[in-house]
């Protein structure tokens, strides 16, 4: 499913539409009812790890602060409070799922009050093949199983006075009251907290299922996983508490520089690659294996490695092993 990156760059093609106001809506969404956005305005949109957040009002109501006006309202008040690197936030516990499809306490399903000025943020959380398209249809890249060049369906298409339109896919949609955000734990954020990073990685638990954790890693998923592990080369099974301070740096280091020059490429119109991810050999030539793995009642994920590149750390040995 898309990751971090992917999902600024959706918030890049529905920022000309900021403003402007819905004239007729359509999609396949049967958990949403879209007439609801109808003669709405889109007033914001913001982005926190995998989730892109739509706010809409009253068309008549006012605008009120951008995305740009609360990121620099919030920065402030926590320079004002808070030291360089000072929220000291709790460790996240690496156990959970890695993905956000539940419904957060303070959703609901009503659709925003038209007359209420401020009105709702609409919460899109995609799935595998989930995008945005500005202004065009995704079409066909193939035939299905039965032969057929059928184009995919869109979950909301919203069309603007403009003319353009934006429209939306293979994504779960509801209300909430607002985004359910934390800087300091996404990836691609300015506020993103190494500190607590840092002691999140620590913990006792396979490396590969802590960095999924949503919590610890807002944004980062399965691909960017698989080829930082590879550079930072980390066996994906190792435990975080068995790894040296110094790779646990370096493997933050990884995480964050790799996840912007994915961002930076797509926004440059360029491919991501990748090293390890669905791949047969690493660079080196090294012929790479393949697993699932999750941790017991979450989310198994497919895993890329090389053992010989990335050998694993064993409880009671101090030296690097291969494991398979």
């Amino acid at each position: 499913m898309p990751e971090g990156p992917s999902v600024r760059k959706f918030q890049l093609l529905i920022s000309p539409f900021v403003g402007q106001v819905v004239a007729k809506v359509g999609g396949s969404s049967r958990k949403l009812n879209v007439n609801d956005l109808n003669a709405l305005r889109l007033q914001d949109s913001q982005v926190h790890g995998k989730n892109l957040y739509l706010a809409f009002v009253a068309a008549e109501g006012p605008l009120g602060p951008t995305a740009e006006e609360t990121a620099l309202q919030r920065e402030a008040a926590c320079e004002a409070h808070c030291p360089a690197q000072g929220r000291q936030g709790q460790i996240c516990a690496p156990h959970s799922q890695d993905e956000e499809l539940q419904e957060p306490q303070h959703s609901r399903s009503e659709a925003p009050d038209g007359a209420g000025g401020q009105g709702n943020w609409l919460r899109i959380h995609f799935g595998m093949f989930g995008s945005v398209r500005a202004s065009e249809f995704s079409r066909a890249k193939r035939a299905n199983k039965r032969g057929d060049w059928k184009d995919p369906v869109p979950r909301l298409v919203l069309h603007f006075e403009s003319g353009g339109f934006l429209a939306f896919y293979n994504c779960r949609m509801l209300w909430c009251s607002s985004p359910r955000a934390d800087p300091a734990s996404d990836i691609l954020s300015v506020e993103f907290h190494r500190g607590r990073a840092l002691r999140a990685l620590r913990v006792p638990h396979p490396i590969c299922y802590t960095l999924l954790d949503q919590r610890c890693f807002s944004g980062l998923g399965n691909i960017i996983k698989n080829e930082i592990l590879y550079l930072a080369r980390i066996h994906p099974l190792t435990l975080g508490s068995l790894l040296a301070p110094s790779d646990l740096e370096h493997l933050l280091d990884c995480a964050v520089q790799f996840s912007s020059e994915w961002l930076h490429n797509k926004l440059c119109g360029q491919g991501l690659h990748r090293q390890v991810y669905q791949k047969e050999q690493c660079p080196l030539g090294h012929p790479l294996m393949k697993g699932t793995f999750g941790p017991s009642g979450g989310f198994k994920r497919l895993t890329w490695w090389c053992p010989q590149c990335q050998p694993a750390v064993l409880p009671g040995d101090g030296d690097p092993s291969p494991v398979t």
